[in-house]
């Protein structure tokens, strides 16, 4: 008997719009048999999380014009230990900014390559217009629209992991 195929969702989120994002992306996963689906904060994640997984799609925000902090960790501390163990794995990102984001994608991307991922998707950058600290801080709200499209990539990376495709 085949083995069910598992997707990990990795994300943090400081005012929730990376988080809800993740959440979407999910519940998106979730209408696929045959597939087990689970979202982990990246301050739990481990490597091993990263082996037990044939995919990713990973949710975070951009903080200084950079991958956040929380997610930066997650990434150094499996970095070394999932180093040609997970090559050729699919993946994807989302991350939620301010006003730009295109930064923390790059970053994103390399730490991809250096592991052989194999990209699927574009990479999104949901951009919240906060540009006052107060808006910064503020809880994001994630248009519908948005969030239907993180459905759809969990959607379409759940279905893809379950049918071979990646």
């Amino acid at each position: 008997m085949q083995k069910d195929k598992s997707l990990l969702i990795v994300w943090h989120s400081q005012t929730g719009g990376s988080k809800v994002l993740a959440d979407a992306m999910l519940a998106g996963a979730a209408q696929t048999s045959g597939l087990k689906a689970r979202a982990i904060a990246a301050e739990l994640a481990s490597a091993q999380h990263l082996f037990d997984a044939n995919g990713y799609l990973f949710a975070f925000p951009e903080n200084l014009a950079a991958i956040s902090g929380v997610m930066k960790a997650f990434f150094d501390r499996c970095y070394y230990p999932c180093l040609g163990k997970i090559e050729g794995r699919p993946y994807a990102l989302t991350v939620c900014a301010g006003s730009d984001g295109s930064n923390a994608v790059r970053q994103a991307e390399r730490i991809a390559t250096g592991w052989r991922l194999k990209k699927v998707a574009d990479s999104r950058i949901v951009c919240t217009h906060a540009q006052t600290p107060e808006a910064i801080l503020a809880p994001k709200v994630i248009a519908e629209a948005e969030l239907a499209e993180a459905r759809e990539l969990g959607a379409a990376m759940a279905e893809g992991l379950a049918l071979g495709i990646f």
